[in-house]
């Protein structure tokens, strides 16, 4: 039905509804390819793995179970161990070798990854430094010293050692379904875990004369052998952590009889290592609403001065883990409580020195039970029986262990950046049992999908801990200052884990920071955490891809957010959305409506052959082809018969009226729209990166609206869009994304109307702090102590 349309004349211009009017305003668009479609960047679907992003049909992976003995030699650091590993071959694949991980050669000078980084003279140097720059061909001692490696049968196996890797020979191929059984011996030399680094090693207290013993990367450990990669035999530098096969695990340790042990897994001879009264203290923690300590500060103290010369074994099993570590010192206090997690009990526990009781005895343990319930809740059940804590001045984790920082001053006293720091750490850290533990990611090649992920739902679980928690990954504005670098400065996100030059933002924050703009401004909470929660429990045990999770997020969510991947994934583009320019007018209701257009035109001359190409002339000489207009007479027109010069050509110009399709405004629309305010908005995207639109509205009368343009209205032209609005209101100022949500690297460009206050900052020289977590220096806590 055609009907004349109401006009709304602007003050200088006119409302345009054509479509046509509208392309002919825009006649370029601009366009890139942020919005197409990831393709073929992502891994082509298959049986193992779909185009939804879930395991397939013929989904696999291998599965290795380990017997390990080991004995742990205090007076000399060093550690002696035996393992039997069983090795299923679920692949479709025939094995005619198996790699494994040597990662304790990262200390050895001649057998570590030799990853080398850009180096120059110093101003100032430590004398370590100027030893590790010595080259020397001389073998330091240390690293794995494998003494034998033999089949089932007791026959020697041939291998090989490439620095970090080791590569064993199959006797006979191993096919599809088979298993195979090998035993390897090793010992290695711990080494001083604070001078010379590394994930494990021990820690000496020359005040008391003692040792703690972090136990990690410690064995030699079957590499993953996956559908999408082969072998996973990347070497280890230190950085890129590890990927590892899921598998069963029994391993005894033999210690000093009067250290404390803290494994992966459960005890299963807790009645042969505990006294009495510490059994009991064990089975009522269980059920204690407080944590109980097992093992008290002051049987802690006493322990540190009467060193035992006898041994014990401890006995641990860990079922369907990819890694076992454990700890081991008569320095640690342990206390315990239970937190229900689904109806099932799990065992929160922390193991620390009196050197962080203060905080520990307070915090660790509640922040572990916390953890895994809040992590719980957004991704998985916690599916393991224990979750521990481990005071050891660093930060690292493994399956149902982690180890941690958090030291007091020698009264006691702490700051609450020490508390704080503490907490976030063993957020951080015990999260990790979930990514990657559980939702098994290869860290070594995407450290994102471990640290990234991990640090997202760490961000949510300390959100949830305190609401004044200074938490430092997830709010968008935290990341700007990493985002407006220097485009030579920055990697993308899909960089592998040891050619990213700044680690910390990229690896772990701008991931977080993507997470949670997806959760909060683009998909909402609630598609988010669904489909978040769907690729937990898809991965759960299992070893996903970065498209396993960007086709999951899109599966279970609706929402198409391949220009999300590849802007803020696979790109170095920030975001700067600039608020360019604010056209403003008021309805002219009483113009008049224009007239009708009247045009003359020509009658075309006759095409004849004017549109010929090559099918129309072949088609001509085909004899065999009748045209249907040649056949049917009645088809024959006026037209048919001009375009054929059959008609006298008319060169007479008619006139042709076009009529307007306006008429003029009812009273009541008048009344309606006299009032309104009209906007017109430019914004331009300095950055590159695509994100929502957030537009703040302050009104005259000092109230306020929010528009949330979705990211979308860039499809077209990624470099400049408009919006028109209609407002009952006057505008006084006009402000982009007032929350801070899309990292928005340049505020000044997000303002009109207003003015935008100029911002200040603190600078500081920073303090050197040895020890991790512990205070250099006076606190308030201190203070108010002394005046007491």
């Amino acid at each position: 039905m055609n009907k004349a349309l109401p006009i709304l004349m602007l003050l200088g211009s006119a409302l345009q509804f054509s479509y046509a009017q509208n392309i002919q305003n825009n006649p370029g668009s601009n366009h890139g390819n942020k919005f197409e479609q990831l393709g073929t960047i992502l891994t082509t679907p298959n049986e193992q793995r779909t185009a939804s992003g879930a395991p397939g049909v013929k989904y696999w992976q291998q599965r290795a179970d380990y017997d390990i003995r080991c004995s742990l030699d205090e007076q000399n650091q060093q550690l002696t161990g035996s393992e039997k590993v069983t090795y299923f071959n679920n692949s479709p694949d025939v094995l005619t070798y198996i790699w494994l991980q040597l990662d304790e050669n990262q200390h050895n000078n001649l057998t570590n990854a030799n990853y080398q980084s850009s180096t120059t003279l110093p101003e100032i140097a430590t004398t370590s430094t100027i030893d590790n720059a010595v080259i020397s061909d001389t073998d330091n001692g240390n690293g794995v010293k494998v003494l034998k490696i033999t089949d089932a049968l007791g026959k020697e196996l041939k291998y090989t050692v490439n620095k970090t890797m080791m590569r064993v020979e199959m006797p006979v191929p191993l096919k599809s379904g088979q298993q195979f059984i090998f035993n390897v011996n090793w010992k290695y030399k711990i080494t001083d875990r604070l001078k010379e680094g590394g994930r494990g090693g021990y820690e000496y207290f020359p005040e008391d004369g003692n040792y703690l013993f972090t136990m990690t990367q410690w064995y030699p450990r079957l590499c993953v052998y996956s559908d999408f990669q082969g072998w996973q035999n990347h070497q280890f530098a230190g950085r890129g952590e590890f990927a590892l096969t899921f598998g069963n695990f029994k391993v005894q340790m033999t210690v000093p009889a009067d250290h404390v042990v803290g494994s992966t897994g459960e005890c299963i001879n807790y009645s042969a290592v505990l006294s009495p009264a510490a059994l009991a203290k064990y089975n009522q923690a269980k059920t204690s609403a407080e944590p109980v300590e097992i093992v008290t500060l002051d049987e802690a103290k006493k322990a540190e001065t009467e060193k035992s010369k006898a041994t014990k074994t401890w006995v641990f099993q860990a079922n369907n883990v990819r890694d076992f570590a454990w700890t081991s010192s008569r320095k640690f206090i342990w206390d315990a409580m239970g937190q229900k997690i689904e109806g099932k009990t799990v065992m929160c526990m922390s193991f620390y020195g009196k050197e962080a009781y203060n905080l520990y005895r307070n915090y660790s343990t509640k922040a572990v039970a916390h953890t895994i319930k809040t992590y719980s809740h957004f991704t998985i059940p916690y599916p393991y029986p224990v979750a521990q804590s481990i005071e050891a001045s660093n930060g690292m984790e493994y399956p149902m262990i982690c180890f941690n920082y958090g030291r007091t001053e020698k009264d006691g006293t702490y700051t609450e950046t020490s508390k704080n720091g503490m907490l976030g750490v063993i957020i951080h850290e015990v999260g990790h049992n979930f990514f990657p533990m559980i939702v098994n990611s290869d860290e070594r090649q995407w450290t994102w999908m471990d640290e990234g992920l991990n640090s997202f739902v760490e961000y949510l679980t300390e959100e949830l801990w305190d609401n004044k928690f200074p938490t430092k990954r997830g709010a968008a504005y935290s990341i700007v200052d990493y985002m407006k670098l220097p485009k030579d400065e920055l990697e993308p996100i899909m960089t592998n884990s040891e050619n990213i030059e700044r680690f910390g933002p990229n690896a772990y924050a701008k991931p977080a920071v993507g997470l949670n703009i997806l959760r909060e401004t683009i998909m909402g909470r609630e598609l988010f955490d669904y489909a978040f929660k769907e690729y937990a429990k898809r991965w759960a045990f299992r070893h996903p891809t970065p498209a396993d999770l960007f086709r999951t997020m899109e599966d279970a969510s609706g929402e198409d957010l391949d220009w999300f991947w590849r802007g803020w994934f696979y790109s170095t583009d920030a975001c700067d959305i600039s608020l360019d320019a604010v056209k403003y007018a008021k309805a002219d209701v009483n113009s008049k409506v224009p007239a009708s257009k009247v045009v003359m035109t020509k009658m075309d001359p006759p095409l004849v052959n004017a549109f010929d190409d090559i099918s129309k002339v072949r088609n001509r000489e085909d004899k065999t082809i009748q045209f249907y207009t040649d056949k049917d007479k009645a088809t024959q027109d006026f037209y048919w018969r001009y375009d054929r010069g059959l008609e006298k050509y008319d060169d007479k110009e008619y006139k042709r009226e076009a009529k307007t399709p306006y008429e003029s405004l009812s009273s009541e629309d008048q009344a309606k729209y006299a009032g309104k305010f009209f906007y017109e908005l430019s914004f331009s995207n300095k950055g590159g990166l695509i994100m929502p639109v957030i537009v703040e509205f302050t009104y005259a009368d000092g109230t306020k609206a929010i528009d949330r343009i979705p990211a979308q209205i860039w499809r077209h032209n990624e470099q400049h869009v408009t919006k028109f609005y209609v407002q009952d209101k006057e505008v006084a100022s006009i402000k982009l994304d007032p929350m801070r949500e899309t990292a928005d690297i340049d505020e000044s460009n997000n303002t009109w109307g207003g003015k935008a206050q100029a911002s200040k900052f603190q600078l500081f020289k920073q303090k050197s702090n040895v020890i991790r977590g512990q205070s250099a220096g006076g606190n308030p806590m201190q203070n108010a102590k002394a005046t007491k």
